[in-house]
């Protein structure tokens, strides 16, 4: 993800140096106008803008304050976090820059790979409002973003949307076991019902996966796992039953257990198929 938005930005006319651990994946954006770093501190140093995009509260932690990023900020430097990571954490991150004299808007992002190269994100932005205003030229070129509340907000707004992405995920699986049980084609039965209530970008993308058995991570199960135990722990510290979570989250566990894990989470019908094998080997 972080790629195709750096990309996106530097077509914008905007001035971006890059940094990853893994320096070759940095590497193939300089012929793109990028200017490569060897640490995180060398790549914040003197910028007004910094963007993490990385894969939990932890790494964020780690590159920010482990690594010198925080101390090689300007002041009134603004951090946007892109990564999805617990709330709580979030909100710790924005009261210690905040201590610093640098702003934090924390900015998950929806859409995908694809919605990243084609600037289509949807950009769930917690954080001062006067401070995501001033960000409206930078976030143009990644997508359509959305002020969602105070710090915080945005995390919480991105695990809900990954609750809905799991057990849409889940139910079109199923659907399409069901369709070809009773003998329909699953790419008929997706191509009949798309344009219908049933229609969504899971549908239409993860479904084509799906009938194309092209399970090549753009969004790995193990992420998805990740992001469905953060919803876990909003809903035990706001007590909240949330069934149907639940449910795809015990299969996605089950998923990433038996070796899943870097399967694309659209994957979790290869879980499901399993599952229903086994129930008809234990019926002989």
């Amino acid at each position: 993800m972080g790629a195709p938005m750096a990309r996106r930005l530097l077509a914008a006319g905007h001035q971006v140096t890059v940094w990853n651990r893994d320096l070759s994946k940095a590497e193939v954006l300089v012929s793109d106008g990028a200017v490569i770093a060897q640490t995180a501190a060398a790549a914040a140093k003197g910028c007004d803008i910094v963007f993490t995009m990385l894969s939990d509260g932890n790494a964020v932690d780690a590159v920010l304050f482990d690594s010198g990023v925080a101390e090689a900020l300007v002041e009134a430097a603004i951090v946007v976090d892109s990564s999805s990571i617990s709330p709580p954490i979030a909100k710790d991150h924005s009261a210690r820059l905040k201590a610093l004299g640098m702003a934090h808007v924390d900015a998950p992002v929806s859409g995908g790979v694809v919605g990243a190269q084609a600037g289509t994100l949807a950009i769930m932005a917690g954080g001062d409002a006067d401070v995501i205003d001033g960000l409206a030229d930078v976030f143009a070129a990644l997508g359509r973003v959305t002020h969602v509340g105070p710090s915080g907000s945005g995390q919480i707004c991105k695990l809900a949307n990954q609750q809905i992405v799991a057990i849409t995920i889940g139910a079109v699986a199923e659907a399409m076991m069901l369709a070809e049980a009773g003998g329909a084609s699953r790419e008929k039965f997706r191509e009949a019902i798309r344009g219908g209530f049933a229609e969504s970008r899971i549908l239409e993308l993860h479904g084509a996966r799906m009938v194309t058995r092209n399970f090549v991570p753009g969004g790995p199960s193990k992420f998805q796992l990740k992001d469905l135990d953060a919803v876990k722990a909003m809903a035990d510290l706001f007590s909240l039953e949330l069934p149907l979570t639940e449910q795809v989250r015990r299969e996605f566990c089950d998923f990433v257990a038996a070796g899943g894990g870097d399967t694309d989470h659209s994957g979790l019908l290869l879980h499901l198929e399993a599952m229903n094998a086994a129930k008809s080997e234990g019926g002989k």
